[in-house]
């Protein structure tokens, strides 16, 4: 009987992970982010402006995260990811008929909200479903496989937003809101986790919440943590997403690309962009086991500051930089989430998680409006060039302080 009762489970958690695999397929993001920055710029903003939006994204994020976090562990994984999947439909359809800065800037805490409801919901459904067949341990694999797929599929999809960007640059997002909404039929298939279902969430008060992240963050090794990867890692690598397109846009230009062939070669990048991704994601379980976490963490800050600060001395450096940076980001996400998920109980997990995506948001609102002022005063090549700095000098004096990463056993 109860062989019957693990096969049942085991079904239940293989159905639930393709349906994961199909959902994360239809994020849909690689169809407007080749244009994205050059349809706001084509919208009469500056970069000052933009930067604007990005923090009152991270803002919204900052003031969201916990109590979308403590909603997700209160009605369910998979009902906050159904909220946060329709809001972004709807923000993505309302971006591309806008045509000016106040109704973007309106859209954008939109926006974040629906990625509010998603962040910690997320990576928590999914930890909880692999417990449920006690193969937690395959988090970060799962979790690659994920993050895989959707970037095979943005590859095309990238493709295609750039020649429809060319034509018309609010198409792309038009698309992305209808791909998007096929996440909303998805979700709707998925379980909630039976470990989910079988904790005491009524318990689960807004002062116990607290109470529990505070615990998480009052271990010193997951402070040091917090600041390496959620604060200076991902502030920095944040700054290369915002500045891509218009340095590429420059740089191709200086290579003698015709302006009007730029959209459609942002398609063609994004592709290679998504490819390298997918491919390391893929093998994200075997990196893991081939160089362990506390290698990859202890060389990855050095690696990518040291490339941004090269490229502004050779800027054709750009577009292998941009490619190992976003090759190696869902990677690292994926291993910060299992590292994180190992030493949180289940109950208020999605909480901790939101928690850790506000502190991130919090500490990235300073580096982008520095950015935004610099890029319009030098370049966004020198303000990039700056971020590698930062990186560079503040992971080193972090490791000075304490490592942030050690023994890899469960510490709940």
């Amino acid at each position: 009987m109860g062989e019957a009762t693990g096969d049942g489970i085991r079904e239940a958690v293989s159905k639930n992970i393709l349906h994961y695999y199909i959902y994360k397929s239809t994020k849909a993001v690689e169809f407007y982010r080749p244009i994205m920055y050059l349809f706001f710029l084509a919208q009469g903003l500056s970069f000052t402006q933009i930067s604007i939006l990005e923090v009152l994204y991270n803002l919204t994020t900052l003031f969201g995260e916990i109590p979308t976090g403590y909603i997700g562990d209160r009605v369910g994984r998979r009902n906050s990811l159904l909220i946060g999947t329709s809001l972004i439909s709807l923000t993505l359809l309302g971006i591309g008929l806008s045509n000016s800065f106040l109704p973007l800037a309106g859209l954008y805490v939109c926006w974040s909200l629906g990625y509010n409801f998603r962040s910690g919901s997320e990576d928590a459904w999914l930890y909880d479903t692999l417990t449920d067949d006690l193969s937690e341990d395959e988090f970060a694999h799962v979790r690659g496989r994920g993050e895989s797929a959707a970037l095979a599929v943005g590859a095309g999809a990238a493709i295609l937003g750039g020649y429809l960007g060319s034509i018309d640059l609010s198409y792309p997002w038009f698309v992305a809101a209808g791909v998007t909404s096929l996440g909303v039929v998805v979700l709707l298939t998925l379980d909630e986790p039976q470990t989910y279902k079988e904790t005491a969430t009524e318990e689960l008060s807004l002062r116990r919440t607290v109470r529990i992240v505070r615990t998480v963050l009052g271990r010193r090794r997951l402070r040091s943590f917090l600041l390496y990867y959620y604060v200076l890692y991902a502030a920095v690598t944040y700054l290369v997403f915002v500045f891509l397109q218009p340095i590429f846009e420059t740089v191709v230009l200086d290579l003698g690309i015709q302006q009007s062939q730029v959209e459609a070669l942002l398609g063609w990048f994004y592709a290679a962009y998504s490819l390298v991704g997918a491919m390391l994601n893929y093998y994200t379980g075997r990196i893991r086991e081939t160089i362990g976490l506390q290698t990859w963490f202890l060389v990855l800050p050095f690696a990518v500051g040291g490339a941004l600060i090269g490229m502004y001395f050779l800027p054709v450096l750009a577009l292998p930089t941009f490619l190992l940076i976003r090759g190696v980001s869902d990677v690292t996400r994926s291993f910060a989430g299992q590292y994180i998920n190992d030493r949180v109980e289940t109950l208020g997990r999605a909480t901790v998680l939101s928690a850790m995506a506000m502190v991130s948001g919090l500490a990235v609102v300073p580096f982008q409006l520095g950015s935004g002022v610099i890029s319009d005063a030098v370049s966004p090549l020198f303000a990039l060039g700056v971020g590698g700095i930062v990186l560079v000098v503040g992971a080193t004096a972090i490791l000075l302080w304490e490592a942030p990463i050690g023994d890899e056993s469960i510490q709940h």
